[in-house]
């Protein structure tokens, strides 16, 4: 019930709340400061701890139970508040807060001020009646709430690596925050026993306090089963964080909706920070009844009095039961999508392959049906990046960072490989860049789908892991450019039969469509090396071409000029040869012509010689024999030295 000073001015000090308003205004100074403070200190300390390792556990820990405290602080300022008001209403100064100031105590005499100070110090005054207008504690009960929710925020993660093996300062921490919730139990006992004519808002700190508690004693859990190899402590420190967050966003709210309320400074404040979440941790739970008790002391609604809700709270049970059991009978039927398969485990033996569609099975746990890929085409990277993830990029913009092929680029999709390679005349290794991708698929058989799912945890871990070591195995007996060069188109073929021959000796139930070899370059800090390098040899190439060019051209012309004067050669020698053979052929015929016809052939030969020899000579003949009626006669007879006749004949026959 609350109190008007202008109705009851005389008899405050019989109330049990008023009397005691002096030391429960000392107490809540120390319940506000202390947990203030080391709300603070955690926080300090989660945020050191966050500049050197942000993925540590220790940062969600102390930010979750930092915005424990703070919410603890701003529901016991917001009390004092309360209680300052009793005090005061009773002739008594209240303890003050050491964020809380009231107004200013009347100095004696005005002192005289200048123009800038008078100037400010009304601004102050008016921005302290905007203040007391609106609720102090409500701006105090919004930032403090405010605060531990962003800490929340901060930290609101699932993605936390394993955390650590425990060590001496984690047990510390366990020791620290089980000494701090026995003395917040304590505490909580005590204002647990508080009556409500005592103290009316000792319920509504001991349900944060049990807030607090249940915060520090999830850390401490989380702490101890900390091993190095589970990952649910972690996520658990993070998951409690989920009851401040909560709390302070129904405060926030509550503190908002009070600054509509109006203020009466002669009447008794109400409690702004009654939390609801906080109510309802207590033991045994009793939500329905918190939220009757709630309608009935804020709406004046008694759900008591209604019959359906009586009803349903006789048929609840019964009801929940049958719900229940039906539903637990549905589970045996289980929906297969259009692009999967179900492989149906009846007392965990698979007994049947199901296709996409409606089947009716055993309800869990005797049946269940696992999904299997039903041709469906996945695309990995021997990198473990890949670029599936990245988020499509515009048609006017820029171009994504997975398109850029350049060799002095590093692109995540690529990994590095050792290759096979020479340096001078001794062999060595080199290092390559490779974006290499692999096209497959669950079998479309039921054995490849069995195999599928019980041969294997992770089909694109052993897919990449065998990838990884055929590939090492393959280059060890590969050049660089031969990979560059003539050898790239086989490399694919010859890399995806390798894995298709491990993935199928498993009985991985993996089909392998296609292996693309994307990229394969030197690394890209090596680059612009090799670019010179590549230049260099495509010079000497180009000179090794033009000097065997020149050195073809000089052989062929030699060749040329050979074989011009061997054919020169060979035709005069046959044309000599001709002529010979002519020669030879006519004199056969004259010494033939000779021998059958004698003299008479000589002189024949020698009257043509003669007539060729005198075709063109113009010859005057003068002889003074020669007579007017004579024709003229040329005289060819030889008249040789007188010899014998007879040996002359004997000469003839012997010719």
């Amino acid at each position: 019930m609350r109190v008007d000073l202008d109705t009851e001015a005389g008899g405050l000090d019989g109330l049990p709340r008023f009397q005691r308003s002096v030391v429960l205004a000392r107490r809540l100074v120390l319940l506000t400061c202390l947990p203030a403070v080391t709300a603070l200190l955690f926080w300090l300390l989660g945020y050191i701890v966050g500049l050197f390792s942000p993925d540590s556990h220790w940062t969600a820990l102390l930010a979750v139970n930092a915005a424990a405290l703070f919410l603890l602080a701003a529901t016991a300022q917001s009390a004092w508040r309360v209680v300052g008001w009793r005090v005061a209403a009773i002739g008594h100064t209240p303890a003050p807060l050491a964020f809380w100031r009231g107004a200013p105590a009347e100095q004696g005499e005005p002192e005289v001020l200048a123009g800038y100070e008078r100037w400010l110090e009304r601004m102050v005054s008016a921005c302290r009646r905007q203040v007391e207008r609106v609720g102090g504690d409500a701006l105090w009960l919004i930032g403090l709430a405010g605060v531990a929710l962003l800490l929340v925020r901060s930290i609101w993660r699932f993605d936390l690596p394993v955390p650590l093996a425990s060590g001496q300062v984690t047990w510390v921490a366990v020791g620290i925050l089980v000494v701090s919730a026995f003395c917040l139990v304590v505490v909580e006992r005590h204002l647990a026993a508080e009556s409500d004519t005592a103290w009316p808002e000792a319920e509504a700190l001991a349900a944060m306090l049990r807030l607090v508690i249940i915060v520090q004693v999830a850390s401490v859990a989380s702490l101890v089963f900390i091993d190095g190899v589970r990952a649910w402590p972690g996520r658990l420190a993070v998951l409690v964080g989920a009851l401040p967050a909560l709390a302070a966003l129904e405060l926030m709210v509550r503190a908002v909706l009070s600054v509509f309320s109006p203020r009466r400074p002669r009447e008794e404040p109400v409690l702004v920070a009654r939390s609801l979440v906080a109510g309802l941790l207590q033991w045994p739970p009793r939500p329905l009844a918190v939220l009757q008790g709630e309608l009935h002391q804020r709406l004046g609604i008694d759900l008591r009095q209604v019959w359906a809700f009586d009803f349903m709270r006789r048929a609840f049970l019964p009801v929940a039961a049958l719900v229940a059991v039906v539903g637990w009978l549905l589970t045996g039927i289980a929906e297969v999508p259009m692009n999967a398969r179900g492989v149906y485990e009846r007392f965990g033996k698979p007994v049947a392959v199901y296709p996409p569609g409606l089947h009716v099975g055993l309800p869990w746990p005797f049946g269940k049906v696992l999904s299997v890929d039903n041709g469906v085409i996945h695309e990995l990277a021997t990198s473990g990046a890949d670029a599936a993830s990245e988020p499509l990029a515009g048609a006017e913009g820029a171009a994504p960072v997975t398109a850029n092929r350049l060799w002095d680029a590093r692109h995540l999709s690529e990994n590095s490989q050792v290759i096979a390679g020479v340096d001078g005349a001794r062999q060595g290794f080199q290092i390559v860049n490779m974006d290499v991708r692999f096209i497959y698929r669950i079998g479309m058989s039921d054995e490849a789908a069995l195999a599928a799912t019980y041969h294997s945890t992770d089909v694109a871990q052993l897919l990449r892991s065998i990838a990884n070591r055929v590939l090492v195995h393959d280059f060890a007996g590969r050049s660089l450019d031969g990979v560059l060069g003539a050898e790239r188109e086989a490399l694919g073929r010859d890399i995806g039969q390798a894995v298709q021959a491990d993935l199928d000796r498993l009985g991985s139930g993996v089909e392998l469509l296609a292996t693309s070899v994307e990229a394969i370059h030197p690394p890209a800090g090596a680059a612009n090396a090799y670019h010179a390098v590549q230049a260099a040899q495509i010079t000497a190439q180009a000179l090794i071409a033009r000097d065997r060019g020149l050195a073809a051209q000089r052989a062929n012309l030699a060749q040329l000029n050979a074989t011009a004067l061997t054919d020169k050669a060979t035709a005069t020698a046959h044309e000599t040869t001709a002529q010979a053979r002519t020669a030879e052929l006519r004199f056969g015929a004259e010494r033939t012509a000779w021998q059958r016809a004698g003299q008479a052939f000589i002189l024949e030969q020698y009257l043509g010689r003669l007539s060729q020899g005198l075709a063109g000579a113009n010859s005057l003949i003068i002889d003074h024999r020669l007579a007017a009626d004579q024709a003229p006669t040329l005289d060819l007879r030889g008249y040789a030295v007188p010899a014998d006749p007879v040996s002359s004949r004997t000469q003839e026959r012997t010719n």
